[in-house]
């Protein structure tokens, strides 16, 4: 099997309610509800509306999403994207039109606590 290839695909027309687990790809193009996690790509296709808790690899979202998103790897927002809800992601990629409303954390979410004459320094 091909590494960018889909694994599992719920089509337009399709409602589903449930936790999706998976390895690899898959692809949404329907309504989902729900609980997703992977340590492989989720595609979120133009016409689909997802909601819920997203914990994956790398996300592709081109369609609504309205939720949580944790990624390790990467989230991509197309330019039909419209995203509502908070996302955790080292590195965001966001096309020209796409709509995002929430908070965005990049990078590890440890801060490392500044020595009192780093802080002092920093303040000059």
């Amino acid at each position: 099997m091909a590494k960018d290839e889909i694994n599992a695909f719920l089509g337009a027309g399709t409602n589903y309610n449930g936790r999706l687990h998976f390895q690899g790809s898959v692809r949404i193009d329907g309504n989902f509800t729900g609980e997703v996690e992977s340590e492989g790509t989720l595609v979120i296709g133009h016409d689909a509306v997802v909601e819920g808790s997203i914990k994956v690899g790398k996300l592709v979202l081109s369609g609504r999403l309205t939720g949580e998103v944790e990624s390790a790897g990467k989230v991509i927002l197309n330019k039909t994207a419209a995203m509502r809800g908070n996302i955790r992601t080292p590195v965001l990629v966001v096309d020209e039109g796409a709509v995002l409303e929430g908070r965005l954390t990049m990078g590890t979410l440890e801060v490392p606590e500044l020595a009192s004459s780093e802080r002092d320094s920093d303040l000059l």
